[in-house]
Order: C-alpha cells, then structure tokens, then sequence
C-alpha cells in the first residue's frame, strides 16, 4: 500500500534535491505534483486542499528560501504536515477504569470485522489480558462459527448463543459471563450490513446503551479509499465512535482512507490489519507511517518485529557459534525460519530507511521468498547428521536430497557453494576479531589494522 503514492511524492522532492536555493515556482511546482499525488491515492478532495495550502504557506517562507538545504527543508515540512493528517500520535486503546471493559465493533458487511475481533483478541492477550469474544452477528449464521473457530485459534474463549436470540441480549448476558470468568476486556462482534440502515443503527445503538463500551471501533477496509469517509460520518452521527481499525493495509489499495479520516472525522485510527495471519495486527502510528510514506523507513516497526520474532536464547548460541566458526545448516534453518515470521521480506525491507522508495530495485535483485521455501526443503531433506556437519554431502547424498526436496542436484549444489562461501566469511570475521583482540592487549591499538584503516 501506499506505493505508488510514495513513488510520486519522491519524483516531485528530486525535482529539489541538490539545489542550493530554491524560488517560488520552483516550490509551487512541487506542490502541484504533491497534490495531484494525494488526489490519485483517492484522499478526499476538501483535505488534499487544506494540506496543500499548509504546505505553501510553509515551504514559501523563510524557513525554506533562505536554507541552506531546501529539498530537505521541503520534505520536513512535507512529513510534519502528513504527521497532523494522520494525527500526530498513536492513540492506545482506552482500558482505564473498572473490568470488564466493552469494546465494540461495528461496520459494514465484508469489513473484516469477526477477523480483526480474533486479532484484537490476541493482541491483547499478548499484553497480559484476559479477553472474551463475544458472537453478537446473528444474521450472517457463518459469522458465529467463525469467530469460535478464530477464538479456538487464539485461544480466547467465545460467548455465543445461537441467532434465535437478540443481539442486545446476548450483549448482556455476555457482561455477566464476562464478570463471573474474570475476563478484563469484552469484544463484542456486531451485525454489518452492505448499507447503513436505520435497523443497524438502533440495534447499535441498543447495544451500546446496554453495555456501555469503553471503546466503539469502527472497522473499515483500507480498499474502499475515500469513500471510507462517508461511511465513518454516517457510523460516528449515530454511534460517536472512538476510532477506527484499517483493515489490508497491506493490500495494494491506494491510501485515501488512511490519509482522510482524521481530518473529516476527527478521530484516530487506533490499530491496522496488515495481513491474513492472525497476528498481522499492530498499533496504528502515525509517524511511522508517514515515514514510510515520504521514503524514510520504519526503524521502530522493524525492531519491534525483530523483537516479536527473534529467540534471544537462540540469537546468543548463534553468536557464540559465529565466533567459534561453527556455524552449520542447522543454524541456518533457524535463521530462516525466524526470517518467515517477520513476514513478506518487501514489507520488511520497506521498512529499512532508504529502501522505501526503491522498490522497483529490490524487485529487480529478484528476492525471491519462493526460493527461501526451496532452500528450506533441502535442508530438512537432510539428516540430522547432513545439517550438522556439511562436509558429509558427496554426490549421492546430493541426489538423495534433491530427490527428497522436490529440487534439481543443481539447486542443491547453488545452496551448499552459497552455504561454504557465508562459512569462508565467518571465518575470516572470526580470524579478524582475533588479530583485533591481541592487538589491542599488546597496546597497539585498533587503528593500526589495516582492515580498519
């Protein structure tokens, strides 16, 4: 998402970049490209012009003219300016006050709303809560299967009785089921339809007025573009919403929703699904965001996924191992599994400061994540003792694997070359760390290595 967006607000900030001082129409030529940019990501029209008109009011001033790097200048402007459209900072969602805290959703029919109640279900379980869903759809009979099967998933118990009885009541019967299991925090899964009508409407609002919620979110699916917005009008006249949830963030949609509602409605978007998984769930940033938007990567997002990730225990036995240049395919397959939960490696690496916005290069250096799959099936082709200690792999053991794998004896040649050359470089790094290590306890000191110099 957001792609072809960020492709166009980078041409136009080149058309700055390396100039020392920068005129008028140099800056209203810019904008004129920044908002034809926003226009064809389908931002509502009223916001693309108060953006555009804070940005001119901003970039043709002194703060820019008289600076000594304008392009930069211009950018600046440009990120703080989608950090106030965005909503400057991450909303939390609100679980103040006495348990069990109600949180409602609501929205249209195909929103996502039963999948993103499983998802804001384990992320909070994650965060030490004890959360209970709640089946309140009984119109769509699928809907309450679903979400005991996604409830199953998660491991977060289900409250449903059926659909021969009222929404409304099986929204209070649930708050009592919710006090007697101890459970903090109440997700209830309302009825969507594929239009806003007065019977939704009174039936939420029942639901609300019965179990007074914490938080009332509205689910909307990022594809719908700006007319998300007239969908979150017509929700918060009735509701008073709290926030939204962005589902497919992930998708190829084109961003108008994401870069509207704050500004028409005046409420965050609290989380974004980015995903199928059931962790593809995050707290919405704004910041982070815009820097991904404008080029400049997500270092935050990335460690925190790194964090989520990656085994520490399993990080410090690598380590050690490097160090002792022992590392084998068995190492190699738990760093490529570790690599997987990351997710897709065009998401992880747009989040890579300066990579943003040279994603045609990176599909150009072909990253392949079905040849990381194939790599993977040879190496659980082979035997414990294989993994352990390559240099066993001879020419038949080679074709036994390939066999095995589903692969040629070529891709496994390619893998065990690519294999021996990472282990050549361990080594020399290993053998460096070495000559450092003496030199700096004879007192010579690190920068007389001429690897260093």
């Amino acid at each position: 998402m957001f792609q072809n967006l960020s492709d166009k607000l980078q041409t136009a900030f080149n058309r700055l970049r390396g100039k020392g001082k920068v005129t008028e129409q140099d800056v209203t030529e810019v904008l004129r490209e920044v908002r034809l940019a926003l226009l064809e990501a389908d931002v509502n029209y009223k916001v693309v012009k108060d953006f555009v008109a804070r940005l001119k009011e901003r970039a043709i001033g002194a703060e820019v003219m008289e600076n000594l790097n304008p392009g930069q200048q211009v950018v600046k402007i440009v990120f703080d300016e989608m950090m106030k459209l965005l909503g400057e900072t991450a909303v939390p969602i609100n679980l103040e006050g006495a348990s069990p805290h109600v949180v409602m959703l609501v929205g249209l029919q195909g929103a996502g709303k039963t999948t993103t109640a499983g998802k804001l279900a384990l992320h909070l379980k994650k965060r030490g809560r004890k959360p209970m869903l709640v089946a309140a759809d009984v119109y769509r009979p699928a809907a309450v299967k679903q979400l005991e099967v996604l409830g199953s998933q998660v491991g977060v118990p289900v409250f449903s009785q059926g659909t021969d009885i009222s929404p409304v009541q099986i929204a209070r019967n649930s708050y009592m089921e919710a006090v007697k299991n101890r459970n903090d925090v109440l997700i209830i899964d309302t009825a969507g339809r594929l239009q806003i009508n007065e019977e939704l409407m009174n039936e939420l609002q029942a639901i609300k007025a019965s179990t007074n919620p914490v938080e009332i979110l509205l689910v909307l699916n990022a594809m719908t573009g700006q007319a998300a917005v007239e969908v979150a009008e017509g929700f918060n006249e009735r509701l008073d919403v709290t926030g939204f949830i962005l589902t497919q963030l992930d998708s190829d949609a084109r961003g108008g929703a994401a870069l509207s509602l704050r500004a028409v409605t005046d409420r965050p978007i609290k989380f974004a699904g980015l995903g199928e998984k059931m962790d593809a769930f995050e707290p919405f940033h704004p910041d982070r965001l815009a820097g991904r938007i404008l080029g400049m990567g997500d270092v935050l997002g990335l460690i925190e996924k790194a964090q989520e990730t990656i085994d520490l225990k399993k990080a410090q036995e690598l380590e050690e191992k490097l160090r002792q240049s022992k590392f084998d395919f068995e190492d190699y397959l738990s760093q490529l599994e570790q690599m997987k939960k990351m997710g897709p490696l065009d998401q992880v690496l747009s989040m890579i400061p300066g990579l943003g916005d040279k994603a045609d290069k990176l599909k150009d250096a072909k990253i392949d994540e079905k040849q990381l799959a194939r790599q993977e099936a040879i190496i659980r082709s082979m035997t414990l003792k294989e993994r352990r200690n390559p240099d066993l792999l001879n020419g038949s053991r080679r074709r036994r694997i390939a066999a095995g794998s589903g692969t040629t004896v070529q891709e496994v040649n390619k893998l065990l070359n690519q294999f021996n050359q990472m282990r050549t470089m361990i080594k020399k790094f290993g053998e460096m760390e070495k000559q450092m290590q003496k030199k700096v306890k004879k007192g010579k000191g690190m920068m007389r290595m001429p690897f260093m110099r």
